[in-house]
C-alpha cells in the first residue's frame, strides 16, 4: 500500500464503526453523515486495498475475512489512540485555569464531597470553584462552565452526562417521634402529622410523590416547619420535630445507626437522577470530563453505611 492519508484514516475509522454496528444506518447515525457517504468511503477503501471488506445484503452487513481481521486490528490500534489521547487530556487539564460549577445541595453533599480528594490529587493546577445553591440557575449567564441538576430539569439546549441512576425518595422520622405520634400506615394519613416541608429554590414548597407499584399519589402537605436545605430537614427529623422526605441517599447512614427510619417502606417514588451539563463549547474541556468519570466512580465505589 502506498503512502498513508488522511483520508486513508477517516475511512478506516468509518469501516470500523459500520463492523462494530453491522449496520450503515448506525454507524451513520453515530458519524453523523448519509448512509450514501458511508457507502462511498468503503467503496473507496475497498478500492485501495484491491480486495472486498463487507458482505452487505438488504438486511444485514456482514465483513469478509479479511474485513474481520482488519476491524480486530483496528480496533486494537485505535484503543491505543484513545488510550494516548485521554493521557493528553490528563496531562493537559493539570495546567486548565477553572471549573466555575452550580450544584444544588444534595448533590455537593452526594457526589463533591467524595470526588473532590481523587479530583484535587489528579489535577492539583486546576482551580474548581463551587456555587451551592437550590435555585434555578442559568449557568451561561451567570458565567458557571457547568452545572449539577437531576436529569430531567435540565435544559433542552444543553450536553448532558449522566451521574447517577434514578433516585429513590423515602419518608422518614426519628424512632422517638414514631413512639410519640405513632407510625401512619398509608400517605393518606400524613395529613394527620407534623410533616418537615421543603422550600425549592424558586420558594415553591416541595410536593411529596409516593407510590407502591400500582397508585402515585401527589401530596401538598400541611406542616408548621418549611426549611429550603435538606440538612436542616434531616436535623430537624432526627431531633423528633416531624417526618421528612428527603432522598434515601441523603440518609443511608441515619437509616443505618437508627437515628431515623423509614415511615412507609411500602411508599416511596424515584426521581430522576443527577447530570452534569454545560453548553457544547464546554464539551472539550478535558478537566470537567474527568470530573464527570471521578464522580461516577465514587458513586459506584461509594461504601456502605456502618
Amino acid at each position: 500500500m502506498a503512502a498513508f492519508s488522511r483520508s486513508d484514516l477517516a475511512d478506516l475509522s468509518t469501516f470500523a464503526t459500520i463492523v462494530r454496528h453491522r449496520s450503515f444506518t448506525g454507524a451513520a447515525i453515530e458519524i453523523g453523515v448519509t448512509t450514501s457517504a458511508l457507502s462511498h468511503a468503503i467503496r473507496r477503501l475497498e478500492t485501495r486495498l484491491g480486495a472486498r471488506l463487507l458482505n452487505r445484503t438488504s438486511r444485514s452487513v456482514a465483513p469478509t475475512t479479511l474485513g474481520l481481521t482488519l476491524a480486530e486490528r483496528l480496533g486494537e490500534g485505535f484503543d491505543t489512540i484513545a488510550a494516548a489521547l485521554d493521557e493528553a487530556a490528563g496531562e493537559r487539564a493539570a495546567s486548565l485555569g477553572e471549573i466555575r460549577l452550580n450544584v444544588p445541595a444534595d448533590a455537593a453533599m452526594l457526589l463533591l464531597r467524595p470526588a473532590l480528594p481523587d479530583f484535587v490529587e489528579r489535577f492539583p493546577q486546576t482551580r474548581l470553584s463551587v456555587a451551592v445553591e437550590d435555585r434555578p440557575v442559568d449557568i451561561v449567564a451567570e458565567g458557571f462552565d457547568a452545572g449539577i441538576r437531576y436529569g430531567d430539569t435540565i435544559p433542552e439546549d444543553m450536553v448532558a452526562m449522566t451521574l447517577t441512576p434514578p433516585l429513590r425518595w423515602v419518608t422518614v422520622a426519628s424512632p422517638s417521634y414514631l413512639a410519640r405520634f405513632g407510625r401512619p400506615r398509608l400517605p393518606e394519613e400524613l395529613g394527620d402529622h407534623r410533616c418537615l416541608r421543603l422550600m425549592l429554590g424558586n420558594n415553591a414548597v416541595f410536593r411529596w410523590e409516593l407510590g407502591d407499584g400500582e397508585r402515585l399519589i401527589r401530596l401538598d402537605l400541611p406542616g408548621t416547619l418549611t426549611f429550603n436545605d435538606t440538612a436542616t430537614t434531616i436535623d430537624a427529623a432526627v431531633r423528633g420535630l416531624g417526618i421528612g422526605y428527603v432522598l434515601e441517599e441523603r440518609v443511608r447512614a441515619h437509616l443505618a445507626d437508627g437515628r431515623l427510619e423509614i415511615v412507609l417502606p411500602d411508599w416511596a417514588s424515584t426521581g430522576a437522577g443527577f447530570a452534569m451539563y454545560y453548553p457544547s463549547r464546554r464539551q472539550n474541556h478535558a478537566a470537567l470530563r474527568q470530573l464527570v468519570e471521578i464522580i461516577r466512580s465514587t458513586w459506584e465505589h461509594r461504601p456502605s453505611p456502618a
